[in-house]
This record gives C-alpha cells, structure tokens and sequence, in this order.
C-alpha cells in the first residue's frame, strides 16, 4: 500500500521539518468550506507532524463546514479543528496547505506567506513551485491517499478514527470509485476498511438534514435547463456553499447527460461547479477557461468549482451572470446555447 515515492518524499519531509525549520508551531490549512478528503488529508499531516516530529500543530480552515455529512464526520468522530477567525497568523511559524495550493482563491493563506509544505492531488499552479517542500499526485483521486501512505510509511498508527475519516474521504471523493481514481487509492481503501468503524460511516452518510437543504434542491430541480448532453441548474441564496456541487452531482446522474453545472449565491459571491463523465476530459481547465480573470477556480480531470465575486447592491446581476456563464459554457462544449429548454418531468 506505500509506494516507493511516498517512502522518498518522506524521508526529504523528514530532513525538511528536522534541519530547515525551527520548532515553532505548525498551521496546517485545508481549502474553505473543506470537505471530507480535506478534512481526512489535515488531520493525517497534523497527526505526522505531532507525532513524528513533534511539533505542535493546529488544524484549521475558512468558510464554514456546511453540509450535513461534513459537520457529522467531524462531530462523530472527534476531529479537532479551529476556525480561522479565532486564530491569530502571528502565532505561526510554519505552514502546510493540504488539498489546496498558493494564490488559487479557494484557501485564506495570506498572499505574503509562502508555506511550507504543500499536498494536494490538483494540477500544479505556479505559485506552489515557491514552497520548499511540495507533494502534488494529480492522477490520485483522494489527497487523503497521499496522507495515509505517509503516515503508513512512517510507522504511525491508524485508528479507528483515522482509519473511517480516509476511508469516507476516498470513497466520496471518488463517487464510490465511479470518478477519478488510481490503484494506490484502492488498496489504501481496501487496507483500512477492515479497521473503519461501518456504525460511525453510517451515522457520516445518512444525517439528519436541515428544511433549507430540501428549498434548495426544490429550487434548483424547478429551473433545470438541458441542451443535448449538457445540464444545467441555478439558484440564488445558498445557506451553505457545498451545496452547489451536490446539486451538479446529482443533475450529472440523470440519464444520457454527460456534463452538469450547478451555481448559487453565497454571501457575496457565486459558486460555481462542473461535472462531467468523460474521463479524458479536463474540467479544471474548462472552469478556469470559464472564471477568466473574474473569479478563481480550478479542478481536475471530472470535476470543477470555483467562485466569482459578485458588486455590492447589484440586483439582479447575479441572474445576468448565471445567464452569461451557461451560454458561454455551452458553446465552449459546441452546443447551441439558443437551443436550452426547461427539464419537463414527465409524470409517466
């Protein structure tokens, strides 16, 4: 289950942390508004930190963990992480960023700060080259792989708790291994399920749901809009982020429909996000083609999101966007935007 590059690149960690940095403590970031392979992948670093080299580290993100399954992975089992509106950055020596990387928009690492250590399993962006030490595997479908095998090959034990944390991330961040993937992840999969405890993964996959959860799949199911293989559906206010990829995964599953784009309204900006079947296509590089200078955003092979910051009191504009962003989407997919028509759910 360790590959040989993973036993390499943790020796150079290890020469890193013990001979290039002092023992000041550690900020280990994930992206805003993290979901589970985040999650999974930042405590694994921070565990390896505390445990290997002894470092004091504190996990934390930005944004807000909004849906449901997220807050009950880290509610059911335990995973300490801080918020960064209680943290102060003077209190840090050192950085990791994990699931995410410099300068993309989607993390609040500040721009003046160069971290440390970066993992991450997203194309490489240019500014990540800066980092001393970095570890990108963009053909892995989980960055929580990446973290597992580093804590395997240094000996550190998996718990139970660990063990359902990777376990969970791997499996959504893979749809169940029906997206992106690669042997490693299945065999670190395979290798810890056995230890995962199946009672805590029920109680992660099945939580309680909120009424705003059902308005706003209710509101973008009403505003469905298909043209030959591409589906789309906007909403205006979200209560939480992660809520727009939910609705272009689920848009992605109807039948004979081979891309999704999903965005809603958050705060003061819209998300984005892009799905797609194709696994030859390279929907990180659509998003960014898509957000132009006007927002940021990335992703990878079959999956996208990204953000776009709306003005101040500019009513309505969010709808023009919306608009703007399908029919451009459209024709870079060689549909015809003129020829979108409404999803009529046929009662047969």
């Amino acid at each position: 289950m360790i590959s040989d590059l993973t036993h390499s690149k943790l020796a150079e960690l290890s020469d890193y942390v013990h001979q290039g940095t002092s023992t000041g403590r550690w900020l280990v970031l994930m992206h805003d508004n993290p979901d589970p392979d985040s999650i999974a992948a930042a405590a694994g670093l921070s565990k390896l930190l505390r445990r290997v080299f002894k470092r004091r580290v504190t996990t934390a993100y930005g944004g807000i963990i909004g849906r449901a399954e997220n807050q009950e992975m880290v509610t059911v089992l335990g995973i300490r992480l801080s918020h960064l509106r209680h943290l102060n950055w003077k209190h840090y020596r050192h950085f990791a960023l994990v699931d995410t990387q410099p300068r993309t928009g989607n993390n609040q690492l500040p721009e003046e700060l160069t971290p440390d250590l970066v993992f991450d399993h997203h194309p490489l962006r240019r500014a990540t080259l800066q980092s001393p030490f970095v570890d990108l595997r963009p053909e892995y479908g989980a960055t929580a792989t990446i973290l597992a095998e580093y804590l395997m090959a240094a000996e550190v034990e998996i718990s139970k708790r660990d063990a359902t944390a990777f376990v969970y991330a791997i499996r959504t961040e893979t749809q169940d291994f029906g997206r992106q993937y690669v042997r490693a992840d299945k065999e670190v999969y395979d290798g810890l399920h056995s230890s995962a405890d199946l009672r805590a993964l029920a109680r992660i996959q099945s939580p309680p749901l909120p009424e705003s959860y059902y308005r706003t799949l209710h509101e973008a199911l009403e505003h469905v809009e298909s043209v030959e293989t591409l589906i789309v559906s906007h909403v205006g206010e979200v209560a939480q982020p992660d809520i727009v990829p939910e609705i272009a995964d689920l848009l992605l599953r109807l039948r004979g429909k081979t891309w999704s784009f999903s965005t809603g309204v958050f705060e003061d900006r819209l998300y984005l996000s892009i799905r797609t079947t194709n696994p030859r296509a390279d929907a990180g590089r659509l998003m960014r083609r898509l957000l132009g200078r006007r927002g940021k955003g990335g992703g990878h092979g079959m999956m996208a999101g990204g953000w776009i910051e709306l003005p101040q009191n500019g009513g309505g504009s969010h709808q023009r966007l919306q608009a703007s962003l399908t029919s451009r989407l459209a024709k870079y997919l060689k549909k015809n935007p003129d020829r979108f028509a409404p999803l009529i759910l046929d009662d047969g």
